[in-house]
């Protein structure tokens, strides 16, 4: 039986090993690299930060354990241990809404959203990029939740296009490899237990309104932006100045 297949189905964690200890086989192999911590903050267990550019190093890979989560979301968990044995750098399908949802967003504002979740935030969960887009995995029900509190909060406008990826949806994630092609899906942030920590609707909601704003900041000095809202170019303005 495989490194990947030895899920103890009590903990979720290869038999004998703990969530960041390296196993036999194509662990060995193909799929090593030790979490990373953003250095002098406390990050949610189980998770590493996005790499930045300066630290000269490629992002963490996936664990045993964090392989036997990402195929809980599957309805052959067993079926996509054994895939990722036999091709190791194949991206997989899987389903979202019982394990995470996935908020789906342009890679620049994704960035600023990663930026506030570390430095400001209580962290981010799992965080996938391919084609221009980051996938940052959340609680299941945020796919539902979020757009609606973004409208609510009126900042729809402001906050580039999201696809939310919730129950009914599937998404095509990276392979749990650390050496994956250059133009196919990537882990920028990848899971290492069982049980990873996801931000809900209301924390992406806030990390939305700050990416929001960091983008509008250089508008607002350079004198592009109001506080105002726009005027209804069609209504009528009475002089209510003076009395009769």
């Amino acid at each position: 039986m495989s490194a990947w297949q030895r899920i103890d189905d009590s903990a979720g964690i290869p038999s004998g090993r703990s969530s960041g200890t390296r196993g036999a086989g194509i662990w060995s192999s193909g799929v090593q690299g030790s979490t990373v911590r953003t250095p002098g903050a406390s990050s949610p267990a189980g998770l590493s930060r996005i790499p930045d550019e300066q630290d000269g190093q490629h992002a963490t890979a996936v664990t045993p354990a964090g392989a036997g989560w990402l195929a809980s979301a599957s309805r052959y968990p067993r079926s996509a241990l054994s895939l990722w044995e036999s091709r190791p750098t194949a991206p997989t399908v899987l389903d979202c809404g019982s394990v995470f949802d996935v908020v789906n967003v342009p890679a620049i504002f994704g960035r600023r959203m990663l930026d506030t979740l570390w430095s400001e935030g209580p962290g981010s969960g799992p965080v996938a990029g391919h084609r221009g887009r980051m996938l940052l995995f959340a609680a299941p029900g945020t796919a539902q939740r979020l757009p609606s509190l973004l409208h609510w909060e009126e900042w729809g406008d402001a906050v580039p296009p999201l696809l939310c990826h919730g129950t009914g949806d599937a998404v095509t994630v990276p392979s749990p490899a650390s050496s994956v092609p250059p133009s196919g899906p990537r882990w920028l942030v990848a899971p290492d237990t069982r049980h990873p920590w996801l931000p809900g609707p209301e924390v992406m909601l806030w990390a939305c309104v700050r990416a929001a704003r960091a983008a509008a900041a250089p508008a607002a000095r350079a004198g592009g932006l109001s506080i105002f809202p726009r005027a209804d170019q069609g209504a009528k303005v009475y002089d209510v100045s003076r009395r009769r």
